[in-house]
């Protein structure tokens, strides 16, 4: 059940997403074809304002002040419990709140240190340190995943083994997003020849890692959605040593613990209504860590991101100049439009290029949880909203234009 409700949020997801960058873009391009419209432009009101990509920095103040106002007005509108906000500048976090409750039984309030479920903005996060194992000769990108392991991800198809982790990263595997009894794991198409969105190739090439560089423990193992068997990993060890403790996200991890949960949000259903609590352990890791299960706060998230726009110095945990360009580079279009075009990156996640400026743009869909996160390299400028509640989509719809500058 969990895992059908991981498809159909997913499904939701990407074509909410796609309408609202199509929003954010045509109204950039609106912006930059025709200037701007007076020496404080934009204004201070929250519904039209370029906001985070291109406020004055004389506007900020009041922006926030008028955001302050609009976001809990707008979660009461849409049913939405929770949510934390995060405002990136000068590649720095310039301000930061929660808003509402984290769990609507009890009454606990969002603050700052909130801890919520990341969904699919977990791929880039792993698909950064894949990236960094790369550099490190670990493994190569171009070379067919079944040159690493035995395990024959898709039975009596001669195409797995053209799939590499380079397919997998910009989602162009072939695969399905998540195999269910009704729709058991097959190959889609030829894999590199388009784009189809696939949780089940980060489960894959995660599987492919933790065969490389870590260790499964065959006494704890399950089944999961069209009965495929996991047994659990070292995968959170992994993730913290080799990017959340060097990037200092100290409030994330992939599995539950007792400290975790003194700060966790809840998920809640379309209407704020609470939902049993997530507690994932490693045997739940070791399936869904990187398409999808890392926990963490929008702070640790904003952190990250900020090593998305202003690379930190390569070392053994931050990638190369090479690398990083090379990452956030647009690889496989999804769509092109006379003033902009969006496509997906190696990390997993959408990029949107209007003219010489492009904006890097996680988000994800878990059962009650909603998030979304955009960020500027060329402005070091960005933000990121998580909410604990299914109708998280609708806020975001709403609010994202007034935070972005969309219509």
């Amino acid at each position: 059940m969990f895992a059908e409700s991981i498809v159909l949020n997913r499904r939701s997801f990407l074509l909410w997403s796609g309408s609202l960058l199509a929003s954010i873009a045509t109204h950039k391009a609106r912006l930059i074809a025709s200037g701007p419209t007076g020496k404080d432009a934009p204004s201070t009101h929250p519904d039209n304002l370029e906001h985070v990509f291109d406020l004055s920095p004389s506007s900020w103040k009041s922006w926030i002040k008028a955001v302050e106002i609009l976001i809990p007005k707008v979660m009461q509108e849409t049913s939405v419990p929770g949510c934390s906000v995060v405002l990136i500048r000068d590649a720095k976090i310039y301000w930061r709140r929660g808003f509402g409750v984290r769990d609507a039984e009890t009454r606990q309030p969002v603050d700052t240190e909130t801890v919520f479920e990341a969904a699919s903005a977990s791929k880039p996060v792993f698909a950064y340190v894949v990236i960094k194992l790369a550099e490190k000769g670990v493994i190569d990108l171009d070379t067919p995943l079944t040159k690493y392991t035995n395990e024959r991800y898709v039975a009596n198809d001669p195409r797995l083994d053209l799939i590499t982790a380079r397919h997998v990263l910009m989602h162009a595997s072939g695969f399905p997003n998540w195999r269910s009894a009704d729709d058991p794991m097959r190959i889609n198409f030829t894999p590199g020849s388009k784009f189809g969105y696939s949780g089940e190739a980060y489960s894959y090439l995660q599987s492919v890692i933790t065969h490389l560089t870590g260790h499964v423990d065959n006494s704890r193992c399950g089944e999961f959605e069209g009965g495929v068997r996991f047994c659990a990993t070292d995968i959170a060890d992994f993730m913290q040593k080799r990017l959340l403790r060097p990037f200092h996200m100290d409030s994330s991890n992939y599995v539950w613990s007792e400290q975790l949960a003194k700060n966790l949000a809840r998920p809640h259903g379309e209407h704020g209504d609470p939902q049993a609590f997530h507690k994932p352990a490693a045997l739940v890791a070791s399936r869904y860590a990187a398409a999808g299960g890392l926990i963490t706060t929008p702070t640790d998230y904003a952190k990250f991101l900020i090593e998305l726009i202003q690379p930190s110095p390569t070392d053994d945990f931050h990638v190369s100049k090479k690398s990083h360009d090379e990452m956030i580079r647009p690889q496989f279009p999804f769509q092109a439009f006379t003033r902009y075009s969006v496509s997906w990156c190696l990390l997993g996640c959408r990029i949107v290029r209007i003219s010489q400026h492009q904006l890097i743009a996680p988000g994800g869909s878990n059962p009650g949880f909603q998030c979304y996160s955009a960020v500027s390299p060329l402005l070091k400028r960005g933000f990121v909203i998580m909410t604990n509640a299914d109708s998280g989509l609708k806020l975001l719809t709403k609010l994202t234009p007034s935070v972005l500058g969309g219509s």
